[in-house]
Parts: C-alpha cells; sequence; structure tokens
C-alpha cells in the first residue's frame, strides 16, 4: 500500500494508526473463515426452557435483589428508516399514475407490499400528519386518482421537501396511535424500561447509541415526553447518549484488495458495523445491563407481559452469576475436592453449555484449576430466543473452534458458507432465533468491570460487497456486537415466547396486532 501523507493525516483524524489500517487489509487478503456449524442448538440441546413454576421463582429472585443492583438498558439506535420504507422508495420510482392505474399496479406480482400498505393505509399511527401537510399542499387532493393520491402521500410522507420520515432515525418515527397521542419507538422504550429497569428509588437509566447529527432530535423527543412519561410511570429517567467511535471504521478495497479512493484520490472508510458498539458497551459499568434493538418495542397492553420476561432472564443471570462467584471464591481459597469437582464440571457442561477437553480428567491440578478459572472468569450473557419462523438474521447454534472443542455461539448467516451443503442443512435446521434479548453480566466476582474488548473473536467478522459511485468495494464488518464481539463470554440461551420479539424491519409490521392499539373489525 503506498500510503500518503494524506492518507496518514485521514487516517489519525479517525484515531486510527498506519498499522492498523494495514491488518485490515491484510484481513481482506487472507479472507475470513466461514465458522464450521456442527449442529442447531435446540431446546434441552443448547437452550433452556423453563416452567411457569420456575419462572415466578426466577422472577421473584430479580424483583427480591433488584435494590441492590446497577441496571442500565443498552438500545442500539443509529438505523436510519431508509430501508424500512424500500418498497415505499420503489413506488416512487416506477409508479406513473398518468401511464396506469393504481389498480393495475398493485396487481402486480412484486407490488404486495404496496397492495398491504393501500389497504391498512388509515392504520398507521402517521396516517392524520401526513394527510394533514397533503392536504395543505394539495387543496384539490380529494378530486385527484387514487394512484395521485397515493404517490402524493408517500412522497409527502418520505420526502426531504414534506416530512423527510425517509432520512429519520427509526426511532424517532411514530410508532403507535393511541386514543391522545402518538408514541415513537424511543418512547416505547421508556415505558418498557419503566417495567423492569427501576431501582428501589423510582429511577431508571437508558442509553442510547445514536448517530451524531440526530443526538439534538432525541433530545428534544425526550424533552417533549418527559413529563407524561414520568408521571404516567412514577419513574425518574436518565437518558444517555453515545456515538459509533470513529476509530471502529473499516478501510474499504478494491476487488483486488487495494485501497478503494475517491476521485480525488482520499481513502474510504467505511462504519465496522453494529459490532463497533461492544466499545459503546465497553464504557458502560452496571450489574445488569439489558440490550435491546430500537425497533423491538410493543404498544403499553403488552408491555406487562414482556417486563415479565425479561424478570426472567435478570433472575436468571443473577442465579448463574451466584453460583459461578460462589465457585470461583471457592477456587482462591482450596483445591477441589473430587465430589466437589464432580459438581463443578455438572455445573459447566449442563447450565454454562461448556463442553469439556476429552481428556479433562487426566489434566494435573494445576490445569484443572486454570482451565475451571478461565471458563468461569468471563462477562456473563443470558439470550431469549424465540422459535424460528423464517425471519432473516442470525440464531444459536454449536460450532467447532480450530482446537476441535465444541461451543455454543449467536451466529450470522453472512458467516456461514451456504455453498457447502451440510452447512446449509444445519441452518435450515434451526428451530431459534436470535430476537437480540439480552441481559448481560459484566462484573467479576471481585465487583470489578470486566474489559470487554478481550473477549472478542476477531475472526468473527465478515466481508461483503458495496457499491460507491457505480463501483464495486469490499467492506470488513466487525464482529458482530451479540455474535463475534461477545464470542468468549459465558452464554445461555433461554426460550422466550415470540410475543417478545415484534421488530418493525418494514412499514408494514406497524399493521401488526403488537403494533396497534385496536386490532382491525
Amino acid at each position: 500500500m503506498n500510503i500518503t501523507d494524506k492518507d496518514i493525516k485521514l487516517i489519525k483524524s479517525k484515531g486510527l494508526t498506519v498499522d492498523k489500517v494495514l491488518s485490515q487489509i491484510e484481513i481482506f487478503k487472507n479472507e475470513i473463515p466461514f465458522v464450521a456449524l456442527r449442529s442447531a442448538a435446540t431446546l434441552d440441546y443448547g437452550i433452556l426452557k423453563f416452567s411457569e413454576h420456575y419462572q415466578t421463582e426466577l422472577a421473584k429472585l430479580y424483583d427480591a435483589r433488584l435494590a441492590g443492583l446497577e441496571t442500565i438498558k443498552f438500545v442500539p439506535a443509529s438505523g436510519a428508516a431508509t430501508r424500512m420504507f424500500k418498497d415505499l422508495f420503489r413506488f416512487l420510482d416506477n409508479y406513473d399514475c398518468e401511464k396506469e392505474s393504481l389498480n393495475s399496479y398493485t396487481n402486480h406480482e412484486k407490488a404486495d407490499a404496496i397492495r398491504l400498505f393501500l389497504i391498512g393505509l388509515e392504520k398507521f399511527p402517521f396516517y392524520d400528519i401526513v394527510m394533514e401537510k397533503v392536504k395543505k399542499a394539495y387543496p384539490t387532493f380529494e378530486s385527484l386518482s387514487e394512484g395521485r393520491q397515493l404517490y402524493i402521500f408517500v412522497e409527502m410522507m418520505l420526502k426531504e421537501k414534506g416530512l423527510n420520515y425517509g432520512g429519520f432515525p427509526k426511532g424517532l418515527l411514530p410508532f403507535h396511535k393511541y386514543s391522545n397521542s402518538i408514541a415513537t419507538s424511543f418512547e416505547e422504550h421508556l415505558y418498557e424500561a419503566a417495567g423492569y429497569n427501576t431501582n428501589d428509588k423510582g429511577e431508571s437509566e437508558l442509553h442510547f447509541t445514536i448517530s451524531k447529527e440526530h443526538l439534538k432530535d432525541f433530545k428534544g423527543e425526550f424533552e417533549r415526553i418527559k413529563k407524561k412519561v414520568e408521571e404516567k410511570t412514577n419513574t425518574n429517567f436518565t437518558i444517555t447518549y453515545s456515538f459509533q467511535k470513529s476509530e471502529t471504521d473499516t478501510i474499504a478495497v478494491t476487488k483486488d484488495n487495494e485501497p478503494f479512493r475517491k476521485e480525488d484520490g482520499s481513502l474510504v472508510f467505511r462504519p465496522g458495523g453494529h459490532g463497533a458498539l461492544i466499545e459503546n458497551l465497553d464504557d458502560l459499568d452496571a450489574d445488569i445491563i439489558y440490550i435491546k434493538n430500537i425497533d423491538n418495542v410493543v404498544v403499553r397492553k403488552y408491555q406487562d407481559e414482556l417486563s415479565g420476561y425479561k424478570k426472567v432472564l435478570a433472575g436468571k443471570l443473577i442465579e448463574i452469576q451466584d453460583e459461578v462467584f460462589r465457585i470461583l471464591r471457592a477456587l482462591d481459597e482450596k483445591k477441589p475436592t473430587d465430589a466437589e469437582l464432580k459438581d463443578i464440571k455438572k455445573f459447566l457442561v449442563q447450565q454454562l453449555n461448556v463442553r469439556l477437553p476429552l481428556d479433562f480428567d487426566k489434566f494435573s491440578d494445576t490445569y484443572t484449576l486454570q482451565f475451571l478459572r478461565e471458563s468461569l472468569h468471563r462477562p456473563i450473557r443470558v439470550c431469549g430466543m424465540v422459535i424460528n419462523e423464517g425471519e432473516p438474521g442470525g440464531g444459536p447454534f454449536w460450532i467447532k473452534r480450530e482446537n476441535g472443542r465444541l461451543v455454543l455461539q449467536i451466529i450470522e448467516t453472512p458467516q456461514i458458507n451456504k455453498r457447502d451443503r451440510r452447512q446449509q442443512e444445519i441452518l435450515e435446521s434451526a428451530t431459534h432465533f436470535n430476537p437480540v434479548d439480552l441481559v448481560c453480566g459484566v462484573r467479576d466476582y471481585h465487583g470489578n468491570k470486566f474489559n470487554l474488548l478481550e473477549f472478542v473473536d476477531p475472526e468473527a467478522g465478515f466481508i461483503t460487497q458495496k457499491t460507491m459511485n457505480g463501483k464495486v468495494l469490499k467492506a470488513l464488518e466487525l464482529p458482530g456486537l451479540w455474535n463475534g464481539a461477545m464470542a468468549n463470554w459465558i452464554s445461555v440461551f433461554v426460550e422466550v415466547p415470540l410475543t417478545t420479539f415484534n421488530p418493525v424491519k418494514t412499514v408494514n409490521d406497524l399493521l401488526k396486532s403488537a403494533h396497534q392499539v385496536k386490532l382491525f373489525s
């Protein structure tokens, strides 16, 4: 790589080093190996399922211990809403109301999304807001053809000259319509947090990772709703924000693995994906950190049920943490007896999904203690898993490491070699899906916070193809936040009901019952 003074200045301005950039280029050259799936994680083979009685006991444990805990809810919220409206943007690009009726257009095979959008139009939380703008701008709107009306409506909703929802962060879009108000997903996260993330002083802390340019908008939204939400929930909220750090950006390269440059010769860097947020997560210090995506919310009538399952996961975390800490303290004092070692091995295998080396029983005392400490002295996460109904995204799998040991991981589909028939079969056999519903313990048995960056698997990223100015480039995604970035955590997977997973990936998802105060009649 021919590095110029201009390149060095840009690299340093991002908080990167030349060595770091060169190492990223080496990753492109060497490529990132696919994971070796051994099998899907299933019930009783990596995924736990709790009885109603046990769920009640775990929730009680959490409630009993909450007064002495510091908790925080971490919400990745930097995503723009653009992809949520991709079908509507395509409609604006392709539909000509002068040449084709709307009925004809929506009968096309690829127009299902537009047809559903049109059918549910008045049920969307933003309908009245958009219509008010439309009727002011187009006094003769009611006399226009149905196709022209829909085109104007969508254009007013998405484009910059209108409401610009297409350029909004997803967290600030109207998500739910109540009798006297319209709520964003940002607001719903506050109501939800009040149900399980509130201490004995009535305080709840949330942290949102956002784009820097949207900071003022998020702060403005909180000020707008603060008094109302705090009075209704009897909770005082502390909201903090952070941005994806520029030093987590990765260099883009050409198909020949040379640095991709703009027309002016400057290097191109791209955000490293949600895995970069492990840095933001590492900056937080609490006993329990909840992680949930910005678009996974429900209307308030379902929130008590959702909060109950959050307490179950947190109770399980506390239960596991108590035993992990007890064992580590005992190991500090003396070598375990044969009976104690048998119990520890059982706990590792049955509760923590640790697969012991085949020759473990032949280890010397020194290596036995070292293995136990290394297996237990880690951050802990309890992850909700839902039944797989074909949603795109990652899931829980057993994978085989280079040392031959099996480990339980959340794996994203780009990490899997789908051209390998056996790997594809394992992927298709997955029974559960990762909804990003995590409860994390990031302090050790001495009460000190772990350095989370020490537990990242640097080889769990992936390379994708993008285009810029009509040219193909290769981009490097860092190990994802809940897969590679947490690859070396203690991972416990628990089945939770589908009712806890209600993401809004497309605008039409807002028509589902979890996002409607009143169902369709």
